[in-house]
């Protein structure tokens, strides 16, 4: 009886000691959810999971028992009842820099650990895009070291990845593919469109992502997820709401933004808004001997009593026509009428001001006069709208079924004349974009998982032009940049790739795609050039795979090699433009354009000490075979032709012989305790093209890069010192016929550079943030490889942000 009554005494002691917990992001007290909480001892089996609101169900414990707190992304956390007790059951736990662990959705459309892909990955979470607090997305690839972004104007940036731009990196959103028939090879704005306030996540998957992604997937795949529509978790009908205000000195930026969610049983919204607003950039004015007087703004282009007219500039820094304005809109609705079935209606508009093209706007003629009084992008347009499905099932040919089918609109246009010519020339491109993606995923065995695919495109291209006279008003015709005719892509593609735990260490995958693929396009009017045909139509059919393997071994190692193929088939662009690509240099069509193609291995260490350190480095060669280059060409016999008044040299699209390019890339991540972590990246990339009888350098291929810091997070308050750099891109390592934009770099290249910045958080409560960062403290001057604007001198971000 007495022991009976000792056990009951027990029993309840331990169960009055249950108490609920609340775990909570240390710097901006938001909750965590699928926290996962499990007792150290082998005793205590209990295992809990936060919710949406961070909480987590009672845990019964006694004093002397230690629970550990463990997330993807977190550093984990050990504490007993005790210390539960003073902290009042509310957990804070500080975000991992670099976690091996992550699971990721990039590299086979659906979601995978990390540590069974051999393919390299990047992730930008939603915290640290927050934290980045930066204007557009090509600024957060910037600013986060991992990749080098070009720009030409202030509302622009073209992302390099792995020596490779442009049309030869795919950019995807929600699933649904951003590139279409008109993505240049030269560098592109287009990553303009994508609003970063409403980004929820970003992954950046580096080499071929041909297998799963189909064509221009070359250097790599940058796959952003926005905001995700949330039902109630409780049932009842909740509201959310998150936004901010911002300002920054270097372009008297003013941004405002806002997004909500409504969340019921079955049914979610999400809405999201930025409207923004930048003025003219100002640059560095600290100057070393190096960049010289490279990018000053001495003068700028007006227009007075009806004629050009070059007036002076009251400071040379601040780079007069690059200011513009943007505005984005997100909507989403969701029903999901069961566990199994989900429904998405996915709606985005992105439009902007007129946008200078500020480096063709500072150039000079022999005596120095400006070139053009007008050179502007008109307003950027993107509209997308999809419908998308999951389904889930218990049985037959798939356990999970995803389809998306999507239209987008893109229109973009051109607008240009000379100095003291007063005809103003208008071309405008519209573009129409059906895109289909059917993706299924099935469990063969425990160890084997197999998706497969298919995937339909289908593109259209409207090309106007004309010119208008400024003083008159008088309308004429004019050239249209891509066939009059119009234009048209199809194509259709299925995969297959595997998952297969060789054992309990060992991971392969495999992967293959084949694709048909089609092009038109027709001209109608041969008055401006006389092209020796009238239509062109290709038809290719491409045919890649992969192979990976990864193996974990004892003390946190993992090994990963891959072994994989990439293609990308010419588009409109390629093949049937005509275009002034610099000052007295014409593109025009190559008809006999082949698919490029490239061949890569990827080898790659991870390594991780204890839970503190993460370390990662990896290597890659490329094979890059029928690579599309510009080289000096003929029209009809002709070496040169009278265009836009003036004799140019006429230059087409080629498929030269061969390629290379390798480099490596290393990261470090290190948790000095739990509040102070050390960070560092760096990447190293170098192409050549390959002669009969030498090498040449490889147009795109950017310098040394990388950054590193150190982050102080402690309880609503978070700050971070860091270092941004690039290395030299000597004169010798330009290609002077390529992308490169030797004209706006200095005479011996582009000199290195580095910048320090500061940012800061704190939380005032969980309702309001306040943000401020100091980038490019020291005020340098410099200018981002192949770049045709100055970057920013010392910059004040000031943020106010609001959740509810």
């Amino acid at each position: 009886m007495k022991q009976l009554l000792l056990a009951l005494l027990s029993l309840f002691s331990f169960f009055a000691s249950a108490q609920s917990v609340t775990v909570r992001d240390i710097s901006s007290l938001q909750p965590i959810e699928d926290v996962e909480i499990r007792g150290v001892s082998m005793t205590l089996t209990q295992v809990r999971f936060t919710d949406r609101s961070g909480k987590a169900d009672a845990l019964a414990l006694s004093d002397t028992d230690q629970l550990v707190f463990r997330r993807v992304g977190y550093q984990t956390a050990y504490y007993t009842l005790a210390q539960l007790r003073a902290m009042n059951f509310t957990v804070l736990l500080a975000e991992k820099q670099l976690e091996l662990n992550e699971v990721v959705v990039v590299a086979n459309r659906t979601a995978e650990p990390l540590s069974r892909i051999a393919q390299p990955i990047r992730v930008f979470t939603r915290n640290e895009l927050r934290f980045l607090n930066q204007p557009t997305m090509a600024e957060v690839l910037q600013q986060s070291g991992q990749v080098l972004v070009q720009k030409s104007q202030l509302g622009g940036g073209s992302p390099i990845l792995r020596g490779f731009e442009a049309n030869k990196v795919l950019m995807v959103v929600d699933g649904v593919r951003m590139n279409n028939a008109i993505f240049r090879g030269g560098h592109l704005q287009n990553i303009l469109t994508i609003d970063n306030a409403a980004v929820e996540r970003m992954e950046v998957a580096l080499g071929p992502g041909s297998v799963v992604y189909g064509s221009d997937a070359l250097g790599g795949v940058i796959y952003v997820q926005t905001l995700s529509p949330r039902l109630s978790s409780s049932g009842t009908p909740s509201v959310n709401a998150n936004g901010f205000v911002r300002y920054s000195s270097a372009m008297s930026e003013k941004t405002a933004h806002a997004d909500w969610n409504a969340g019921f049983r079955k049914w979610a919204l999400t809405t999201s808004i930025t409207a923004s607003d930048f003025g003219d950039l100002r640059q560095g004015k600290q100057r070393n001997a190096n960049i010289g007087q490279l990018g000053l703004r001495p003068v700028y282009a007006g227009y007075e009593n009806r004629a050009d007219v070059q007036l002076i500039n009251s400071d040379p820094n601040v780079q007069v026509s690059s200011a513009y304005k943007q505005i984005d809109l997100l909507q989403k609705v969701m029903f999901q009428p069961n566990d199994r079935t989900q429904h998405l209606l996915n709606l985005q508009f992105s439009t902007s001001s007129d946008i200078p093209r500020y480096d063709r706007l500072t150039e000079t003629d022999a005596k120095g006069n400006l070139s053009h009084a007008e050179w502007y992008y008109g307003p950027q347009k993107r509209l997308l709208t999809s419908y998308g499905l999951t389904k889930q099932f218990t049985s037959g040919i798939a356990d999970e079924l995803k389809v998306i089918a999507a239209y987008q609109f893109i229109e973009e246009s051109r607008h240009n004349r000379r100095f003291g010519n007063y005809g103003l020339q208008h071309r405008t491109e519209q573009v129409g974009v059906w895109t289909l993606n059917a993706d299924l995923k099935k469990k063969l065995a425990t160890n084997h998982t197999l998706r497969y695919g298919l995937e339909a495109t289908y593109n259209t291209v409207q090309s106007t032009a004309f010119r208008e006279n400024v003083q008159t008003g008088k309308i004429d015709p004019l050239d249209t940049r891509y066939p009059d005719g119009g234009a048209n892509t199809q194509s259709l593609a299925g995969y297959v790739s595997g998952t297969v735990d060789v054992s309990n260490r060992s991971t392969l995958t495999y992967g293959a795609r084949y694709a048909y693929n089609r092009l038109y396009a027709k001209f109608n009017d041969k008055t401006f050039f006389p092209f020796p045909f009238n239509d062109i139509t290709q038809q290719s059919g491409a045919l890649t795979g992969s192979l990976g393997w990864v193996t974990r071994l004892p003390g946190e190692w993992q090994l990963a090699t891959s072994l994989s193929s990439g293609y990308r088939v010419p588009n409109v662009d390629d093949l049937a433009k005509v275009f002034e690509s610099v000052a007295g240099t014409l593109v025009v069509p190559n008809p006999n354009l082949k698919p490029e193609r490239t061949y890569t291995l990827d080898a790659g260490i991870r390594k991780q000490l204890g839970e503190r350190v993460s370390v990662e480095v990896e290597g890659f060669y490329t094979l890059y075979n029928n690579a599309i280059t510009t080289q000096p060409g003929t029209l009809n016999g002709q070496s040169q032709i009278d265009y836009n008044g003036r004799t140019s040299r006429i230059v087409t699209q080629v498929n030269s012989q061969q390629a290379r390019l390798y480099g490596f890339n290393a990261q470090l991540s290190a948790d000095l305790t739990q509040m102070l972590t050390l960070f560092g990246t760096v990447t190293y990339t170098r192409g050549r093209s390959l002669t009969d009888s030498t090498t040449y350098p490889l147009d795109h291929i950017p310098p040394l890069y990388g950054k590193g810091g150190i982050r102080l997070t402690v309880k609503q308050f978070r700050v971070e010192a860091n270092v941004l750099f690039n290395g030299w891109k000597r004169l010798k390592e330009y290609n002077l016929v390529g992308e490169d934009n030797i004209v706006y770099a200095t005479l011996q290249g582009m000199p290195s550079w580095q910048t320090i910045n500061l940012r800061t958080s704190y939380q005032v409560n969980r309702y309001m943030q306040l943000q401020a960062s100091l980038e490019n403290i020291l005020d340098r001057n410099y200018r981002v490889f192949a770049s045709g604007i100055s970057a920013s001198g010392r910059n004040l971000v000031l943020t106010l942000r609001g959740t509810l």
